[in-house]
């Protein structure tokens, strides 16, 4: 693959200060691939289209693999300051009367929790971290990037500059595409990579502080005979500290058929709770009244569960992609952002391993592509038995052991993770 724009050398402003590698994207993956780098004596710069990053969202859990990369990271008690570790998942009906359970984290022999958190917090943690570590012009916000351009030896890196209103080039060895979902550059590599696939289900999600959860730090994963479904965790040590619970909510509910999504849809759409309410009109939780808890979040949003076609290859010599850019998938498994931060660990791992860009960002793919396509995949296979199989029906219980251990084989099993050795290179830790 060539690049679609010839390099002008001669017209190019490149920054005097050019990094070792520019990142597209100040998200989860974005900030710990910046950090990885550093972490082996590579430099990064982060270019981040919002104008200013702020601490929004709902909650993500991060899986142990995850845990362990930002352990490694030195960021273990950060995490345990802001996360409440997840011991089980339970699933349960539309009354909230578990049906069976499986262990999370420590509680299923991993040697690393499973955190639930706050996306927000998460991101706004590792901001400060980059900017403590490695220096606050590390992340510059407001410049988007939108093109690039590619000689033997270096990345010329097109961007806009949102508050000065100008065009700004970058020279660089390497560009990272951590943008997100709905990537540019992804568009760039791939433009007949096709739309969005949607599950049919539209989602509703909120964080509501409340008095109660049910006992244990669980993950709740309830469902009627429709399948429709309701998710919720708790992401606040600190709200837990002054007796209450912030709690993370999802509503899932099957409303169309799966397929190409070809409207055009509005990602931070506000919801509307007389919207999902008729869903539940039915459901009874004896530890909170289902309507005052979805009422109860400040903001609710609403958009519809996607993932894309894997690809059959990332990247074009010194440019690939990360994160939801590279792979997104179903949020089935709750292992999108942990599979960003194995990302930025393992692209680290071998730009501090091999000398040579190109062959460094090749590594990296053959290491992750497979792996993210097994996960992109098994996540629509859990939607799919979910969306086919009521929980309460003969013999559930058995389809959804067996398709979440073909899971936990696809994102990391605690034996192989607790032996796997350290993704810190030799004399680097």
């Amino acid at each position: 693959m060539t690049s679609a724009h010839p390099a002008d050398t001669a017209d190019l402003t490149e920054a005097a200060d050019a990094a070792d590698v520019v990142i597209a994207g100040g998200g989860i993956g974005g900030l710990t691939t910046a950090l990885s780098l550093h972490a082996v004596g590579i430099r990064p710069l982060v270019l981040e289209a919002s104008r200013e990053i702020s601490p929004l969202g709902v909650g993500i859990n991060l899986q142990p693999p995850a845990v362990r990369e930002l352990d490694e990271l030195g960021l273990s008690g950060e995490l345990a300051a802001i996360g409440v570790p997840a011991v089980a998942h339970v699933f349960a009906d539309r009354n909230g009367t578990a049906l069976f359970s499986e262990p999370r984290g420590t509680a299923a022999g991993y040697r690393w929790p499973q955190y639930s958190v706050h996306r927000g917090e998460l991101q706004m943690m590792l901001l400060r971290t980059v900017r403590e570590r490695i220096g606050p012009d590390t992340v510059r916000t407001g410049v988007q990037v939108e093109d690039f351009t590619q000689t033997p030896d270096a990345v010329h890196v097109h961007a806009l500059d949102r508050v000065g209103g100008r065009e700004v080039r970058f020279g660089t060895p390497v560009l990272v595409a951590a943008d997100g979902i709905h990537s540019r550059l992804r568009a760039r590599l791939h433009p007949a990579q096709g739309p969005l696939q949607w599950s049919g289900v539209t989602m509703w999600r909120g964080v509501t502080e409340a008095d109660a959860f049910p006992p244990g730090n669980a993950l709740l994963l309830a469902a009627d005979e429709k399948n429709t479904q309701f998710v919720a965790y708790q992401i606040s040590p600190s709200a837990l500290a002054r007796g209450r619970t912030l709690i993370n909510w999802v509503c899932a509910v099957p409303t169309g058929d799966p397929g190409p999504l070809t409207a055009d849809v509005q990602w931070n759409r506000a919801g509307r709770v007389e919207d999902v309410l008729p869903h539940y009109a039915d459901w009874r939780f004896d530890w909170t009244h289902l309507p005052d808890l979805l009422a109860g979040s400040e903001q609710l949003l609403e958009y519809p569960m996607v993932d894309r076609d894997p690809l059959p290859s990332w990247g074009d010599a010194r440019v690939t992609l990360l994160g939801d850019a590279a792979h997104p998938g179903y949020p089935s498994g709750a292992n999108g952002g942990s599979q960003a931060v194995l990302d930025a660990r393992v692209l680290a791992y071998h730009l501090a391993t091999e000398p040579d860009p190109v062959k460094a960002l090749a590594a990296y793919e053959a290491d992750r592509r497979d792996a993210t396509t097994a996960v992109v995949l098994a996540n629509r296979e859990m939607d799919r038995v979910g969306r086919t199989q009521s929980l309460t029906a003969p013999g559930a219980r058995h389809s959804l052991e067996q398709v979440t251990a073909a899971y936990r084989r696809a994102a990391g099993e605690a034996g192989a993770l607790n032996t796997r050795a350290s993704l810190t290179p030799p004399n680097r830790g």
